[in-house]
């Protein structure tokens, strides 16, 4: 009886969950000059869950990747947003790829992100 009790609410509570998503997890700045070495781009999400969204955690993969956000919580249904600055400065030209992982209170706790490109030299 008490294991059907636990199960009962954990279930329950599963069902409760926020959920994030994103309408996308890449993106590429193309190629670009490592005379104009910084680029941003905003990364949208969606609370497809039935639970407020909370942001606990952002870490890039990198110091020349920096991810910035509202800590608010995301209501059902919302959206949000994460933006992610790129800095090649002193970067090394070539491709790159870098990731930022976004820790959340959703039924999937992880998710990450990524930002590429390709710096030119002179």
């Amino acid at each position: 009886m008490t294991m059907m009790l636990v199960f009962g609410l954990t279930f329950a509570a599963a069902q409760n969950q926020a959920e994030i998503k994103f309408d996308k997890v890449t993106y590429d700045f193309g190629t670009f000059s490592d005379d104009n070495p910084v680029h941003k781009t905003t990364f949208t999400f969606t609370n497809v869950g039935k639970a407020p969204l909370v942001i606990n955690q952002i870490v890039a993969s990198c110091g020349c990747t920096i991810p910035t956000y509202d800590k608010r919580p995301i209501a059902p249904g919302q959206k949000g947003t994460i933006d992610v600055t790129y800095n090649g400065t002193g970067k090394f030209p070539g491709h790159f790829k870098k990731s930022i992982t976004v820790r959340t209170n959703g039924k999937v706790e992880m998710t990450r992100l990524y930002v590429e490109g390709v710096m030119t030299g002179k």
